[in-house]
């Protein structure tokens, strides 16, 4: 029998080790042939998951900073929200995608929530589900910035909540393998106003309008995080509602940890910033002003009154009172009592007709007896608060109360759930059944196809889409209530759409028309040498074509357009230059990528 060349030993020295380690050798392969196929049926999505991340990184250019696609998720207060908006506009205009996508991701972003457990718990269970992609983390928020030296925070880029600004920074640090963390703080330290940003409704604006505040609850992680009070001067806070308003926004909502504590750090008030900025809103734009604590409002009660009957601020104040005991105020270091909340209440309803008054309550303080729970029964019954916020005490570590004995669990649940049964027994919206009111309707409600507007006194009120148009302010007829909504019908010819956003969508449409034409001459070349110098030609002649082409589209929107043309020329200018360096790219990818196969192919 003639033996192959492969197999032939006669011109080859060999022993019996060989053979057994060439056999061990080849068990070894097929076993892990073997592994990998029971991996790919036993987690096909993981191994999928990698295969197309170690695809992806074989692409030219793939670790280009501003290519990538960014998950972010927020957890909290409106403070977090308008903080993520901010971060996620500056990573926009970096070229990254944003997503809300988990799978989709190439790095998460993860914006956290310190103030009660469940909150905090949901933000680390989304982390350990972001790393164990094996992809890069970032997180945010007042999580990290109050506990930065965590154990479930090893090994992750941190932001902290005053230096929001330098998230592009820290994403393409964090994306090259390294571990980034900005957490200090300074008074001197706040993000600006005017970064780009990414609203999660283009029609609401939130504006922070200080950072911190000057409690010391002593139940709250927060003020760990976010510190003392920082305020903006009211010149930053007015430029931010001038611009957005020119962008279209419909309801502008000032957020902070406490509002009523603005300015008391440089010498100015709530009131005073109020005024400045209700002389700025146009008619169909309406602000809301958030949370305030009692201590601070009670010195501007009056001028607070004044400003909620403005015809273009809603009539809606959040003021927390947390307990009706005032001895369980005390132990939680409010700096109020119960008879002071109580004149913020009637002196409000007194001089703001039809004021939404909405509140906290904590059930289970570790001080709270049954009599000190009973108060806080008795002042619900009292005012039945249209919008109430209930919530079981939860330890937060490094707060005093969390060293305090604590209420049995099973008190804190029955206690919450009793409070729940009262606020249940009322109904606060049924003498609105039957009345005429304007709506500004600015959302879609969670069903996804109804709209969602609000009175002057900032309740929801449920349209069908077929009677409105979003963005639009209207007159409505009430026809039946809810818990926690009213349903109305519009008025027949009621719908007015504000003149803010009519000027902002003829802007847009400007601007999409030449972003259509510039896609439209791109894509039908290949942009040769003789092409680009033609497109780089110089800037007067490109400008004088633009301006022309502008005064064609907008003949009948003039004023419009010739306060904003010079704007318009400029982006459209930006976008050509944008196009001819991402051409340049592109073409110096598939250069690379040429030669790594002509490379190959002669190996």
């Amino acid at each position: 029998m003639k033996m192959s060349s492969k197999t032939d030993f006669d011109n080859s020295s060999f022993d019996i080790e060989d053979i057994i380690s060439n056999n061990e050798n080849e068990f070894e392969k097929k076993a892990k042939q073997e592994r990998q196929l029971a991996e790919q049926q036993i987690f096909p999505k993981n191994f999928v998951r990698k295969k197309i991340e170690q695809q992806k990184k074989e692409i030219v250019g793939y670790d280009i900073p501003g290519i990538q696609t960014v998950f972010m998720k927020t957890f909290g207060c409106s403070h977090n929200t308008s903080d993520s908006e901010y971060m996620a506009g500056q990573l926009a205009s970096y070229g990254y995608s944003v997503t809300e996508n988990f799978e989709n991701a190439d790095i998460y972003i993860i914006n956290s929530c310190t103030v009660k457990n469940p909150s905090q718990d949901a933000f680390f269970n989304l982390l350990d589900n972001a790393r164990a992609t094996g992809k890069p983390v970032v997180v945010a928020g007042c999580v990290p910035q109050g506990q930065p030296s965590h154990p479930k925070l090893e090994k992750v880029s941190i932001i902290g909540v005053q230096q929001i600004n330098r998230v592009v920074e820290v994403v393409e640090e964090t994306l090259k393998g390294n571990t980034v963390r900005f957490v200090a703080r300074s008074k001197n330290l706040k993000p600006a106003l005017d970064l780009p940003k990414i609203r999660r409704n283009p029609f609401i604006e939130i504006i922070p309008i200080n950072l911190g505040c000057l409690n010391n609850c002593t139940y709250c992680k927060t003020k760990h995080a976010r510190g003392q009070l920082l305020s903006y001067p009211i010149k930053e806070i007015a430029n931010r509602v001038n611009n957005v308003i020119k962008e279209g926004v419909l309801e502008i909502r000032i957020t902070s940890e406490d509002t009523g504590a603005y300015g008391r750090d440089i010498g100015t008030n709530l009131p005073e910033l109020l005024r400045a900025l209700a002389q700025l809103i146009p008619d169909g734009v309406m602000l809301r002003v958030g949370m305030t604590n009692p201590p601070y409002i009670l010195e501007h009660l009056d001028e607070i009154c004044e400003i909620l009957n403005h015809e273009r601020v809603y009539s809606f104040l959040h003021v927390p009172i947390q307990s009706g005991s005032d001895q369980v105020l005390r132990d939680m270091a409010r700096e109020y009592t119960s008879a002071d909340f109580c004149r913020v209440v009637e002196t409000l309803q007194a001089k703001v007709p039809g004021v939404t008054i909405a509140t906290d309550i904590i059930c289970g303080f570790p001080t709270e007896t049954a009599n000190d729970f009973e108060q806080t029964l008795n002042l619900v019954k009292k005012y039945q608060f249209p919008i109430l916020n209930i919530s079981q005490f939860y330890p937060r570590p490094g707060t005093p109360a969390a060293r305090m004995k604590r209420v049995p669990t099973s008190e804190v649940k029955q206690r919450s759930r009793e409070l729940t049964k009262l606020f249940d027994s009322y109904q606060p919206f049924n003498h609105l059944v039957g009345t005429r009111q304007r709506v500004w309707i600015t959302e879609y409600a969670t069903d996804g196809v109804k709209l969602v507007g609000h009175t002057k006194s900032f309740i929801q009120v449920l349209i069908d889409p077929n009677e409105a148009e979003i963005g639009t302010n209207a007159i409505v007829d009430i026809i039946s209530a809810t818990k926690f909504s009213v349903f109305a019908k519009v008025v027949p010819g009621t719908c007015v759409k504000a003149k803010n956003l009519m000027e902002a969508q003829k802007i847009d449409t400007t601007i999409n028309l030449r972003k259509e034409n510039l896609r439209s001459q791109t894509e039908a070349c290949e942009c040769s040498e003789e092409e680009q110098e033609e497109i780089d030609n110089d800037d007067s002649n490109h400008n004088h074509n633009h301006n022309q082409t502008n005064s064609d589209c907008c003949s009948n929107n003039s004023d419009c357009c010739s306060n904003n043309s010079s704007i318009v020329v400029q982006i459209i200018h930006l976008q050509q230059k944008i196009l001819i360096v991402h051409r340049v790219i592109v073409k110096f990818n598939q250069k690379k990528i040429q030669l790594v196969k002509e490379k190959s192919k002669r190996k």
